[in-house]
């Protein structure tokens, strides 16, 4: 369930961080509940509003995903965005190390943004000095693509142009 946009140029990157088919599932649970509590009514009358729930449970949840978004130089991570020269080398996690990143490593200064059913992660230290989040802390679903884009767009800040 990649969700990276297509015709993004060298050093972007785009990903929305989508539910996982399990919790899309488990939310469409709500549709039959919603129809239960109106089948005294009227059985025509909860089956609309039971689908009606279930569809808007589930929009609502594809619609409220944060996107990480690399353009122009500037990293956005849901709400948050950081200029990518004010970043260090990017780390990538998967697995074991992932769990442990989301986990036990986590700094409690950091600045996260972690969905549950994504895998990867990418940790990237802040070097600026008056930023108070010492890292970012980013699930993805292709946590190589992001660090790479991040890297790329990095070397593109720092290399005047002529």
């Amino acid at each position: 369930m990649q969700k990276t946009a297509r015709n993004v140029g060298a050093g972007e990157y785009r990903e929305r961080l989508g539910p996982s088919l399990w919790t899309l599932v488990s939310a469409a649970v709500a549709a039959p509940m919603a129809a239960l509590v109106f089948t005294p009514i009227d059985t025509t009358v909860a089956l609309v509003i039971g689908a009606a729930v279930g569809v808007g449970i589930i929009a609502l949840l594809i619609a409220g995903s944060p996107v990480v978004e690399l353009r122009d130089g500037v990293l956005r991570a849901g709400r948050a965005h950081i200029d990518v020269s004010l970043l260090g080398e990017p780390t990538v996690h998967t697995a074991d190390d992932a769990r442990h990143a989301r986990g036990a490593g986590l700094d409690p200064r950091s600045w996260h943004l972690i969905r549950g059913g994504i895998d990867g992660v990418v940790v990237v230290p802040v070097t600026d000095l008056d930023d108070p989040a010492p890292t970012w802390v980013i699930s993805s679903r292709t946590p190589d693509r992001l660090a790479a884009a991040m890297r790329r767009a990095g070397a593109t800040r720092r290399t005047p142009s002529r």
